[in-house]
């Protein structure tokens, strides 16, 4: 069995994780390598820092696949004198690609936050800000019945009737359709001055709306008119299963306390550390998560009714003001480790893809790329 290459992973991981979910200003994607390339070993870690390229080298790793950007934001160039520019030298040099999937990768499903969750054996969960699910179109096309089948084949080549794993999805309908051609038309059906009643089909399909300029040149094509009679209608957006955050129950209730513990026995020790804010003998059940940064969501997790909400990089005076106003606990993490359990999902959904293939072999490094390296408590 031939070697995976880049370009395949590349496929299944930007499916598991869309390039088109990630924020206007993320950057995500291949970074560098060329996607001909065989592959047969993948690091995945959150941070490509020197000690993570470092391990990829020495393993003889062929792509390390990243959750955080390197490059984050505009570089005018990545020259080896740069730290960024010589870490991309340095994985050139050794045939080691880079890639990343980052806010793309916290609004998929399953996603960061999904990860989060799982670690603290959270059950049932949906997004905590839902992302509608894609903008459709619904087309009501009237067309004469002996045309009906070359107007349908034309709208599902250009991407109208799929509905999930359905396709070549349509309704259609029989009437009378009525028209009175006058000067400078040029009609298929009758003539000028005439009044016609023709037995036509009224066919409706749904379409992406990013489609419309192409469904619209194919239904021109197929239909005899010259000008045939078709509405557009704009959907209503509808939530979908992927988004920022989750939110979820716990199988059985405990206190903050208690919870604060689990959540530092599940996830990988920092020094940081974990820190509870509220009542701690408040009792929990439903639990919000995200993954990374989180205080933006910390209204959206009351607002969801949460009894706790677990995140990163909160801050003194959100957290004080969200309390005051009756709010959820909150459970603060270190950044680096709400999201170090993605890489473990991100590595099945490889393995998933590649295991039984020549020489495939992914792993998480166990590198902590968390900033912080001491920590000290006073002792009362």
């Amino acid at each position: 069995m031939t070697a995976v290459t880049l370009r395949e992973v590349i496929d299944v991981l930007e499916t598991a994780y869309p390039p088109s979910l990630a924020e206007s200003w993320d950057s995500v994607g291949l970074v560098a390598g060329d996607p001909g390339e065989p592959v047969h070993k993948v690091l995945l870690a959150v941070d490509a820092t020197a000690a993570v390229v470092d391990e990829a080298l020495k393993w003889g790793a062929q792509l390390l696949l990243v959750h955080h950007p390197l490059l984050l934001r505009g570089v005018d160039t990545v020259g080896a004198h740069t730290p960024k520019g010589a870490l991309i030298h340095r994985l050139i040099r050794g045939g080691c690609a880079l890639f990343t999937a980052h806010t793309n990768a916290d609004r998929a499903n399953p996603g960061v936050s999904d990860a989060l969750a799982d670690a603290l054996g959270l059950t049932a969960l949906r997004p905590l800000e839902a992302k509608p699910e894609p903008a459709t179109d619904k087309w009501v096309v009237m067309v004469p019945a002996e045309s009906a089948d070359a107007v349908r084949a034309g709208l599902f080549a250009a991407g109208a009737g799929a509905l999930g794993n359905y396709r070549e999805c349509c309704w259609t309908t029989s009437g009378t359709g009525q028209f009175r051609p006058v000067e400078g038309a040029d009609p298929a059906i009758g003539s000028i001055g005439d009044l016609e009643r023709v037995a036509e089909d009224r066919i409706e399909v749904v379409a992406p709306r990013r489609s419309r300029a192409a469904v619209l040149a194919a239904l021109r094509e197929a239909h005899p008119y010259e000008e045939p009679a078709f509405d557009i209608i704009e959907l209503a957006d509808l939530p979908g299963d992927r988004g920022l955050g989750r939110i979820g129950e716990l199988p059985r209730t405990r206190t903050l306390r208690e919870f604060t513990a689990d959540v530092a026995a599940a996830l990988p020790v920092t020094e940081w550390g974990v820190r509870g804010a509220g009542d701690p003998d408040r009792p929990v059940r439903t639990v919000a998560v995200c993954g990374g940064s989180g205080d933006s969501f910390l209204g959206l997790a009351a607002a969801q009714g949460a009894d706790v909400y677990v995140t990163a990089d909160l801050r003194h005076h959100p957290v004080d003001e969200h309390l005051r106003t009756g709010g959820p606990a909150v459970v603060d993490v270190a950044h680096w480790a709400s999201e170090y359990p993605w890489c473990g999902q991100a590595r099945d959904l490889l393995d998933g893809a590649f295991a039984d293939r020549e020489g495939w072999h992914a792993r998480v490094s166990e590198l902590r790329t968390d900033p912080w390296t001491t920590a000290a408590r006073a002792v009362p």
